[in-house]
């Protein structure tokens, strides 16, 4: 993308899905090895790093508020994920975002339990209103949280009825000035202007602890060696989606519970070579 090409509202340039080659992307990410370094929770570090590792980049996990914004001058993309909140991860987090903005680096925020509780809603607020990130990645609940709207959110999951999330995920990414991606059992992604329906995946992957997460990483890599945050958002939720399919098809392994789906999950992110025209999954909404 050049200076002069004009922007849409969140800040992507007008990106039209039928025209996305999901391949291309993919040989994108692993021919830039891009280093992603992730603030993410306990819970699901390790496999957040081998996620980055297995879409073609490199992984980080640097979250000490005394090196992680020189780790972060010499990144690709960053990740900051709030699974797990204290008032260090906190102070990390922000020491980390202005670093990226410092230095060109493309954030990505996942509010994990924005709506649950009034510090989550506070340390969110923070993360999307100074930090400026590309993109914002969390389910409905969490999205809606961010939006201004209520949002029925148990611990980090979203509950509730959430009928117009694609007009939530506009609102937000007005908000924000970042490209929403809105998971759930149809995700979302939207600008200010635009939201898309991409539908991939497989109700498996529900069963896993963590596979948002995941998202998030792989939206971070995936933003992180390509320039245009709409496009690469795109490419990252179909490929994410795609990969638990083949997962599910046992295209990698037969699987016996969710413990061994998600190991067949990775395998997936590693070796799945989508042949998917993405027009047949994304579908314009609202435009």
């Amino acid at each position: 993308m050049t200076d002069d090409e004009p922007l849409a509202a969140g800040g992507s340039a007008a990106v039209d899905p039928a025209g996305l080659d999901l391949a291309e992307a993919r040989a994108t990410v692993r021919e830039a090895t891009p280093l992603v370094n992730a603030l993410t929770n306990a819970v699901t570090v390790n496999d957040v790093a081998n996620a980055t590792l297995h879409w073609g980049g490199l992984p980080v996990m640097s979250d000490d508020d005394r090196e992680v914004a020189s780790m972060v001058a010499g990144a690709q993309g960053l990740l900051l994920n709030m699974g797990t909140v204290s008032e260090t991860s906190e102070a990390a987090m922000m020491t980390a975002g202005e670093a990226a903005a410092d230095h060109g680096v493309p954030v990505v925020v996942d509010p994990v339990g924005a709506g649950a509780t009034p510090t989550r809603d506070r340390v969110a607020e923070r993360l999307v209103t100074e930090l400026s990130p590309a993109v914002v990645c969390g389910n409905y609940g969490e999205i809606a949280a961010i939006a201004g709207e209520d949002a029925e959110v148990r611990g980090v999951e979203s509950v509730g009825d959430h009928a117009d999330i694609a007009g939530t995920a506009v609102a937000c990414a007005r908000e924000t000035g970042a490209v929403v991606v809105a998971s759930g059992e149809t995700d979302v992604v939207a600008t200010g202007a635009r939201a898309f329906q991409v539908r991939s995946g497989d109700p498996m992957m529900g069963r896993v602890v963590g596979t948002g997460c995941l998202l998030g990483v792989t939206l971070a890599t995936f933003a992180a060696a390509i320039d245009d945050p709409l496009e690469a958002s795109l490419a990252g939720t179909l490929a994410f989606g795609l990969a638990g399919e083949a997962a599910a098809a046992e295209a990698f392994g037969a699987y016996h519970g969710p413990s061994s789906y998600l190991t067949a999950f990775l395998d997936a992110v590693a070796g799945h070579e989508p042949t998917t025209d993405p027009a047949d999954r994304i579908r314009e909404v609202i435009a």
